[in-house]
């Protein structure tokens, strides 16, 4: 049953047979076959059939919730079967927001050091790709904002809160400023994330409350990109006090705080609302409270 479960998920999340079937590993019969016979056991119809896959049905849909959290059951009662054995072992599926990247070795580096078995896969996505991840169990834990938009069931521990920079080259206008506004940043030739992001629909917020717009000459879901481009001293940007920290931006480039209002918004780490966690998540949840309280010793 377990097994079929995992089948069944595996096609709700790829939607198609043959697809599902590759990622699983299996040929495309063997996961028919184990669809119809989960499917005999329940008494009921999961998928809309026809010449491809159509959708689940009513009862597939709730049949699905059940599935998650069954096979989340069974996953955790294995690990901590194996944990109690062998210690900590396995890989970590972390998603992040662009802006929370540069964060990230500051909560695998200890926890590796800590636990030499796990393993780490590190995804760049957006906030709603990190909840969406999250709830159809494709990654153990995900960064994101805390404060702006609706998280739905999770478990949050806060971890820093991003501030808002001018990232500029020194001789380019607002250069030699201690500090600039949101309105007066409006009419720079900006570089910003894709608008898919929410760091950017945060930062065409408050300059929505400066009563202006963002008018960027430049687009990109990469923050590599975004730093290239403000190297060549041609381009500005608005960036997280903490991202243009880590990057280690230096002269001839400038970082001047944007004020009016001076912004800032929660970052931190959520993982799925269930009792009990796997023993990865729980330590990777009581780390980031660790990490949490490093970050606020060094206000």
């Amino acid at each position: 049953m377990i097994d079929k479960l995992e089948f069944f998920i595996a096609l709700a999340r790829s939607r198609h047979f043959g697809r599902a079937a590759e990622d699983l590993g299996i040929t495309q019969p063997t996961l028919s076959a184990a669809i119809k016979q989960l499917e005999d056991q329940l008494g009921v119809m999961l998928v809309q059939r026809g010449s491809r896959f159509q959708g689940l049905t009513p009862e597939g849909e709730q049949v699905l919730i059940w599935a998650r959290r069954i096979t989340g059951d069974a996953r955790t009662m294995r690990e901590e079967m194996r944990a109690a054995r062998h210690g900590l072992s396995g890989r970590v599926r972390i998603a992040a927001i662009p802006t929370a990247l540069a964060m990230v070795p500051r909560l695998t580096t200890p926890f590796r050091e800590r636990h030499p078995g796990v393993t780490f896969t590190v995804l760049s996505r957006t906030s709603i790709e990190v909840l969406s991840l999250l709830g159809n169990f494709d990654i153990e834990v995900g960064i994101t904002y805390l404060d702006n938009e609706p998280l739905g069931r999770v478990i949050s521990v806060p971890l820093y809160s991003e501030r808002y920079q001018l990232i500029t080259a020194a001789g380019n206008v607002y250069s030699d400023r201690t500090q600039v506004t949101w309105a007066e940043v409006a009419d720079l030739p900006l570089c910003l994330l894709t608008p898919d992001m929410q760091n950017r629909r945060i930062i065409d917020q408050h300059l929505a409350e400066a009563g202006a717009s963002a008018r960027p000459t430049l687009e990109s879901n990469s923050m590599i990109v975004l730093f290239s481009h403000i190297r060549t001293g041609k381009w500005s940007s608005i960036m997280p006090l903490n991202l243009a920290e880590t990057f280690g931006f230096a002269e001839p480039i400038r970082a001047i705080p944007i004020v009016e209002p001076d912004a800032s918004h929660l970052v931190g780490l959520v993982a799925a609302e269930r009792e009990p966690h796997t023993p990865l998540v729980a330590a990777l949840l009581d780390q980031a409270k660790a990490l949490a309280d490093d970050f606020s010793a060094r206000k």
